[in-house]
C-alpha cells in the first residue's frame, strides 16, 4: 500500500446507528445497555467519575502561596568575575547591573552569594548580601553597601 493509495476520510460518508440489528450498531446504537451516557442530552462533568470520589478531592491539598513574598533576583561573585565588562575599580549599583544584563528588574531587590571567586576590587550597591560573599569582596580589595 502505497500513499496515494489511501482514500481521503473527510469523503467517508459518518455511521448511521439505529438502522436495526444488520447494520451493525443497531437498537442500542453502540451506546450500551443502561447509564447516563445512554440517554440523549448526557454531559459529563470535568473529572466526574461516576459517583465515586473524584482524584482532585482524593489528594492532600497542602502549602501556601503568600502574594505578596518578594523574590530577589540573585547574583553569584563567578557572575561578576567572568563578566568582560565588569572592570577592577568599578562601582555596581542596579542601574549598572541592569545595563550589564546580570538582573532584569531594578524595582526588585538584588540579593548577592558567595558562590564563585572574585579577583576584582568592586563596589557594589545591593539590598542584600550573604556573609561569605560580604567577605570575599572585602578581600579582594573591594566594599559591599546594602540598601535594604
Amino acid at each position: 500500500m502505497y500513499l496515494h493509495d489511501l482514500e481521503s476520510s473527510k469523503n467517508k460518508r459518518r455511521k448511521r446507528v439505529g438502522r436495526g440489528p444488520g447494520s451493525g450498531s443497531g437498537k442500542n446504537c453502540g451506546r450500551g445497555q443502561n447509564g447516563a451516557k445512554s440517554r440523549s442530552g448526557y454531559k459529563s462533568k470535568r473529572g466526574f467519575e461516576g459517583g465515586q470520589n473524584p482524584l482532585n478531592r482524593r489528594l492532600p491539598k497542602f502549602g501556601f502561596t503568600s502574594p505578596n513574598k518578594v523574590y530577589a533576583q540573585l547574583i553569584n561573585l563567578q557572575n561578576l568575575e567572568d563578566n568582560a565588562d565588569v572592570e577592577t575599580g568599578s562601582i555596581l549599583d542596579k542601574p549598572k547591573l541592569k545595563a550589564l544584563g546580570l538582573i532584569k528588574k531594578e524595582d526588585k531587590p538584588v540579593k548577592l552569594l558567595g558562590k564563585g571567586i572574585l579577583s576584582k576590587k568592586l563596589n557594589i550597591e545591593v539590598d542584600m548580601t550573604s556573609a561569605s560573599a560580604a567577605e570575599a569582596v572585602k578581600k579582594a580589595g573591594g566594599e559591599v553597601v546594602t540598601t535594604g
